[in-house]
């Protein structure tokens, strides 16, 4: 599978206004992106751009801190998609993991999977934040919160991916789910590394960088 169709185009930042957000959609089609990944507000933007394209609208929600209530985050989760998004990125309430408060992290995201249905749900776990039991621990819950990927990163603390992490957590969810990794990601090099370790996705805001450093010079 060629790269680009691993990539997930991000552009999170708080100051992105709507031209940005329209180049980097344009960017996305031109190079047959997996998906663009945008904050809600921005949904409609890239659904108007994007929905005759193969490239997916994803959505982050209760994003970057993952801190609110599980009811917003389920209302910005449902709203998003019925503004036109496809994939669904949100942010794990690492403080009540750890807390141990298993049972309310579970139910933050068994809430917003039963919200969004067969839309893909992906869970940041936030590694750079966790010790290895508790990235063991936190994608045991987003196992049984069905949710369809686990997402190492949300590139705004204070680390992002790490081969290591995925490696854990390739071990933990055992094909049961997927992998996203995400956060410091900006070269094919890496890109690859963190493929051939088995994710699904590559999360990055650097996916044209990475997409003309792989094409392979013609002598």
């Amino acid at each position: 599978m060629e790269l680009n169709t691993y990539i997930e185009q991000s552009l999170l930042a708080s100051d992105a206004t709507e031209r940005d957000i329209m180049q980097v959609c344009e960017e996305a089609k031109n190079n047959n992106f997996h998906a663009v990944c945008v904050n809600s507000c921005y949904v409609p933007i890239a659904y108007q751009i994007l929905k005759k394209s193969n490239v997916k609208v994803c959505s982050v929600v209760g994003f970057p801190l993952g801190a609110m209530s599980t009811e917003a985050k389920v209302f910005e989760a449902k709203t998003a998609i019925e503004q036109g998004a496809t994939e669904i990125d949100m942010v794990m309430n690492i403080g009540f993991l750890k807390s141990k408060n298993h049972v309310a992290v579970l139910r933050d995201i068994t809430e917003v999977k039963k919200a969004i249905g067969h839309i893909p749900l992906k869970v940041i776990i936030e590694i750079c934040d966790l010790s290895k039991n508790e990235i063991v621990k936190a994608c045991e819950i987003c196992l049984d919160g069905k949710a369809d990927f686990v997402k190492t990163s949300t590139g705004f603390s204070e680390g992002g991916a790490t081969q290591t992490a995925v490696k854990i957590i390739k071990k933990t969810l055992k094909d049961r789910a997927k992998i996203k990794a995400s956060g410091g990601i900006g070269d094919a090099e890496t890109a690859h590394k963190y493929i051939d370790l088995g994710v699904s996705r590559i999360g990055t805001s650097r996916g044209l960088d990475i997409l003309n450093e792989d094409v392979q010079p013609v002598f």
